[in-house]
Formats: C-alpha cells, structure tokens, sequence
C-alpha cells in the first residue's frame, strides 16, 4: 500500500482526492478528439469565468508581444487559455487511457541531435519549456526515450503520485531541489529534462530578457551543463489540429556553458523564445513570468 510521511495513500483524509481521481479517469476513457472538443469547450469557459488566470495571461501577451494590437492581444490570450483548457482534459487520457497508441499520432523532428550527442557519450540536458501540452508531452517523450524528468512535487501527496504514475513508465522524476541526483544521472551519460521558463523567485537567478521584458530567470542549467559535462539540446512540443502532436529537438547549444552565467542565461531564454513563436498561443501564459522584479513589485 503506497504511503506518504508514513501515512496510507488511502486514508480517510484523502478519500476526495482519490474520487476526483476517479473522475478523472472516466472522463480520461473518452475517445482522444472528444477529450480535445471537451477541453476546448472547458477554455472558452474559463475565459470569462477564471479571471485572474485571464488577467495573467492578457498581461503577459501585451508585455511579450507589444507589436501586436489590443484585439491581436486579446485574440492571443483567449487562445492561450483555450488551449490550457484543452491540457486539462487531455491529461485525463495522457494519464489514466493507455489503450490509445499515441505514437501514430506523433512527429518527431531533429531526433539526430539526441542520437548524435548520445553517440558521443554525452549526458543531456533537455532543454524543457512550459507548453500547455506538457504532460501529453511527457508521455510521447518516454515511449520513445528512458529519461530523468525534473519536476516540482505537488504538495498533495495523491496529486503527486497520480502525475508520477501517469506521465510514464519511462520517466524517473528528480525533485527541483535535488541537484546532486541530476549531476550524478548527467555524469553517467544520462538525459535530463530541465525547464527553467518559470520564475521560481529571486534565489540562484539573474534578471534577463525574455521577450524583452525583465525576466527572473534561474542560473541553474548552466551549472549543470558544467558540472554534469553535458550538452543541453532544446526539447519543444506542440499540439496540431485532430490531436497529433510534433516534439522537436533543436541543435544543441554553443557555447554552452561559456563560462559567464548571465550570457548562458540569455542564451537560454532567446533560444526558448525562438520555440514559443511558431505556436504562441501553446505557451503557458497564465503562469506570473514576471512576478519578481528588481524593483520588487510585477505587473500583475
């Protein structure tokens, strides 16, 4: 019986968890299109009805994309959401309906950047990136690769387990906070998913670009480039229409790590951008990018 601090998974406290992963699973056996139908439908609800998500996500389009007019902008962040809508329901399947074979519906472009690294016997850092499609993503990555995928534990411990379980069997999660298990698995010639697209605060960051705007951004993947001897290679993912997905693997970069944190870091967020522009609209937008500043204060 699985536990938690020494608790049962399937004490009383955690019965509500465990039906809304009930839930979960049902509305996860519908057929794959009707899950994406569902979601989108979910999104253009949570456009009016999930302000401050659509608050977050306008903000950030208009700060990211000042080119664009206001019914551009506008336009960007509606479909933003729409596609976090059709996420959450996705990954109702990604998790609990592995009866579809996902892989017919995937393209895989630059995988001889991962096979040409792996020839050397490199360690390799997966450059992630928070799309909307990252657990369907998740899934896709680890029937085709055995890999180490970085990830923040959920405070609860069902929800943890029920993302553990359901990302892939090919996937070994590392907590954020444990570097010394990411260096060990990249010293051993191992892949390791890394996304450092969030603002985690102002610890271990610098402030750099991204979309021109001031970005807290973590140092941490070119210290681990340096200290794992690996080279890190982009890993992007986008959701087409009647659910068929791509994952694309860019060059790796170079220099990297050049020894001066703060150019690697700009490269890393330029070259993040540069995988967000073919699909803007995929990009998770309702996250606070920008919530620490040097002054102190964000836009939101």
């Amino acid at each position: 019986m699985a536990k938690m601090n020494g608790k049962s998974l399937y004490a009383p406290q955690y019965w509500p968890a465990w039906l809304g992963v009930a839930i979960f699973w049902l509305i996860g056996q519908l057929p794959w299109n009707s899950l994406l139908a569902i979601g989108r439908i979910l999104g253009h609800g949570a456009w009016y009805l999930a302000k401050r998500r659509s608050h977050i996500a306008k903000t950030n389009i208009r700060l990211c994309f000042p080119g664009l007019s206001s019914k551009q902008q506008n336009k960007l962040a509606r479909d933003s959401i729409i596609s976090a809508g059709e996420a959450i329901v996705e990954t109702a399947g990604t998790y609990f309906n592995h009866r579809v074979d996902l892989r017919k519906r995937l393209e895989i472009i630059g995988e001889h950047h991962l096979k040409d690294a792996q020839a050397q016997g490199s360690g390799i850092i997966l450059l992630g990136m928070h799309f909307n499609s990252i657990d369907i993503a998740s899934r896709l990555l680890g029937q085709v690769l055995d890999f180490n995928a970085v990830y923040r534990p959920n405070n609860h411990p069902v929800i943890d387990w029920a993302i553990c379980k359901g990302r892939g069997h090919n996937i070994h999660n590392i907590p954020r906070e444990d570097m010394r298990q990411m260096v060990r698995k990249l010293r051993k010639g191992e892949i390791v998913w890394y996304a450092p697209d969030q603002d985690y605060g102002r610890e271990h960051a610098v402030y750099v670009p991204f979309f021109g705007q001031t970005a807290a951004t973590l140092t941490t993947t070119s210290r681990l480039a340096q200290m794992g001897k690996a080279v890190v290679i982009p890993c992007a993912h986008y959701r087409f229409p009647k659910g068929r997905y791509q994952i694309v693997f860019g060059p790796p970069l170079s220099p990297f790590p050049s020894g001066d944190e703060l150019a690697d870091t700009i490269l890393i967020n330029k070259t993040i951008e540069s995988y967000i522009l073919p699909q803007p609209e995929q990009y998770l937008w309702v996250h606070r990018r920008f919530k620490h500043q040097p002054t102190g204060r964000g836009p939101y």
